[in-house]
């Protein structure tokens, strides 16, 4: 079991390091890219680390209403600065 609970954590890792090499690379394409798509990417992949964090590192996979519960509020967080990043 804790040899699992140690793979789970790597993966969990791994997809991080993977997403923040996306975020990375799209911070160099804002001439490329509209900068409004670009800040709505960001956002995204932003809900898709916080949300990785709460469900492998902080466990809350295991508690499935706590995971829904937090996984909403972010996503109306991130709904709320996506209007307020392209109305601005």
């Amino acid at each position: 079991m804790f040899t699992g609970f140690r793979l789970s954590l790597g993966i969990a890792w791994l997809v991080l390091v993977a997403l923040s090499a996306v975020s990375a690379f799209l911070t160099t394409q804002t001439g490329a890219l509209p900068g409004s798509l670009v800040g709505a990417l960001l956002l995204l992949l932003a809900f898709a680390k916080a949300r990785t964090i709460l469900a492998d590192y902080l466990h809350l996979r295991h508690s499935p209403r706590w995971l829904a519960g937090f996984s909403a509020i972010l996503a109306f967080f991130v709904a709320a600065l996506m209007v307020l990043h392209i109305a601005g």
